[in-house]
């Protein structure tokens, strides 16, 4: 298959979720703006997230997706059908205690994630009820990882791309008709972002059944206590569980680390966990774009090679996925760095959204842009030891980061506030990047092709120049004065020029972009 045409029908869903996404925090920055209230919903929506991220999209999808790839390519599709009846048998099972039990602990979760909420004790009780109302979206969402991976083992990309679009939708529809309503009912608005959260989660779990009816892989439950202990007795069960130990500490060292950005956030000023939140939708554009595109379709891809051995394709593929890295994720770091204010201005400065508000997010887009390439690289670098199942040693360099991390909290936070949260994280990624790079080398599973130095120089010299023009761009126009409208056509026409001449620029300095799009995965 041609991965380039794989990754770009991922980025293309997933633009259109990120685009979607903008427009519901942009509609909530304008219903909402930034409060005590929205830091309630960020805080109870991050409870769910947090867990979805751990164990659905985290430490699960890294632990299934290498082994059910290696029983796909070693022994077919009925091996990979029985595989997947037993993993979800045993998952349902598991997420039903969860669910219930978060439901119950929700006071507790709120106090972990962010106890300063309790200075605004309406807040707070917001918050916990929000996330009792939420926390069986974890549930959901587990269901549609599982989904999403036997898809995309089977390299069915566009549906586990497109359904993160449901639930902008859904969310969407509930702050624009359902807020009113509530608000007319004497309810607070803010709940009904709950809803719409809720209503999402079950969309994009029903739209995954007819495509894996279309590729016939339906997991069949087990509905016995026998069925049950067969499926947990199942050789790729265990192996996926082995894989999720380590898997999971790994993943819960990024999450432990945001569970720590919130809860110092919540004791600064109202609103910095709204602010950090709107910066991190304008980061999650371009690594959701990228990153997250290039993981899903490269993943398979390492792990086939690694099944079959094939230790040439597999360093291959980790040195294309970076090549696109450096070339797409670093004009978009210069872009948030130099350009941050008028793209927090255009998307969220309306209404109750106020210019100290668009300054405050854009201070902490900064420190997003400081780690972008960080960031994006981590995407296609950690799946180059999943693939091999090796899940320790990422653990190992992300412990190490978040001490990295939480030192730099130490030190900034009372110099920058929130600013200094997001800054971290950024510095901590580039530094997580580099460690795992360096190991992928020393271990001799990536060995780098020829021409990275006049690569990186052509893609530096085309950065440069894209940054000279969003800076003058950003100094010569009033971002917060101008009208809505012209505002919006002024962004739009500076980002697609910008686009342009940054790559006129690379081609004109000798950059082949055709050599990306012949990079071919193996047909199977």
């Amino acid at each position: 298959m041609n991965l380039l045409r794989a990754a770009s029908t991922v980025s293309l869903w997933t633009l259109l979720s990120r685009v979607t996404g903008l427009a519901r925090e942009s509609l909530l920055a304008a219903t909402f703006g930034a409060s005590a209230m929205t830091d309630a919903f960020n805080v109870a929506f991050r409870i769910p997230n947090l867990f979805r991220r751990l164990f659905a999209e985290g430490a699960f999808s890294q632990a299934f997706i290498p082994v059910l790839a290696a029983t796909h390519a070693r022994d077919g599709h009925a091996a990979t059908q029985v595989v997947v009846d037993a993993v979800a048998s045993v998952m349902v099972w598991i997420l039903l205690f969860v669910c219930a039990a978060g439901v119950v602990a929700a006071p507790v979760l709120v106090w972990f994630m962010a106890s300063g909420l309790q200075q605004d004790p309406r807040g707070y009780e917001a918050a916990v009820f929000m996330t009792r109302f939420m926390f069986p979206y974890i549930g959901f969402m587990s269901l549609v990882a599982l989904a999403s991976g036997v898809l995309n083992i089977y390299r069915r990309f566009a549906v586990p791309a497109a359904t993160p679009v449901l639930l902008n939708l859904c969310t969407i529809a509930a702050a624009w008709g359902l807020a009113p309503q509530l608000k007319a009912y004497g309810f607070e608005p803010i709940f009904a972002m709950a809803v719409g959260v809720m209503a999402g989660g079950v969309l994009q779990l029903a739209v995954q059944i007819p495509a894996l009816r279309a590729i016939g892989v339906v997991p069949r439950l087990a509905g016995t206590w026998g069925g049950l202990r067969r499926s947990w007795a199942n050789p790729a069960t265990r192996d996926i569980v082995r894989l999720m130990a380590p898997a999971l500490l790994g993943v819960s060292v990024a999450q432990i680390s945001l569970l720590i950005n919130t809860q110092i956030a919540s004791h600064l000023r109202p609103g910095s966990v709204s602010w950090l939140s709107y910066a991190d939708r304008l980061m999650e554009f371009p690594t959701a774009m990228l990153g997250v595109a290039l993981g899903v379709v490269l993943m398979p891809q390492l792990s086939a090679a690694r099944a079959s051995g094939d230790t040439q394709e597999y360093s291959d593929l980790l040195d294309w996925g970076l090549r696109i890295v450096v070339l797409l994720a670093m004009p978009c770091a210069v872009a948030l760095l130099v350009f941050g204010e008028p793209l927090v201005a255009v998307l969220f400065h309306y209404r109750a959204f106020t210019d100290f508000d668009v300054h405050q997010t854009a201070l902490a887009l900064t420190g997003w842009g400081i780690g972008l390439l960080g960031l994006v690289a981590i995407k296609v670098l950690a799946p180059g030891y999943y693939a091999n199942q090796d899940t320790t040693t990422p653990v190992r360099i992300a412990v190490a980061v978040l001490v990295l991390t939480q030192l730099l909290n130490w030190w900034l936070v009372p110099l920058m506030a929130h600013a200094a949260l997001s800054m971290s994280i950024g510095v901590g990624a580039l530094v997580n990047a580099a460690w795992l790079l360096y190991g992928l080398r020393q271990r001799g599973s990536y060995r780098a092709c020829a021409g990275w130095a006049v690569f990186v120089a052509q893609v530096l010299v085309g950065c440069s120049v894209l940054g000279l023009g969003l800076w003058w761009a950003s100094t010569a126009l009033d971002w917060l004065g101008m009208p809505g409208l012209p505002r919006i056509a002024a962004l739009l026409g500076l980002v697609a020029g910008g686009a342009v001449l940054y790559l006129l620029v690379v081609r004109a300095l000798g950059l082949d972009l055709r050599q990306f799009l012949r990079r071919q995965g193996a047909q199977k």
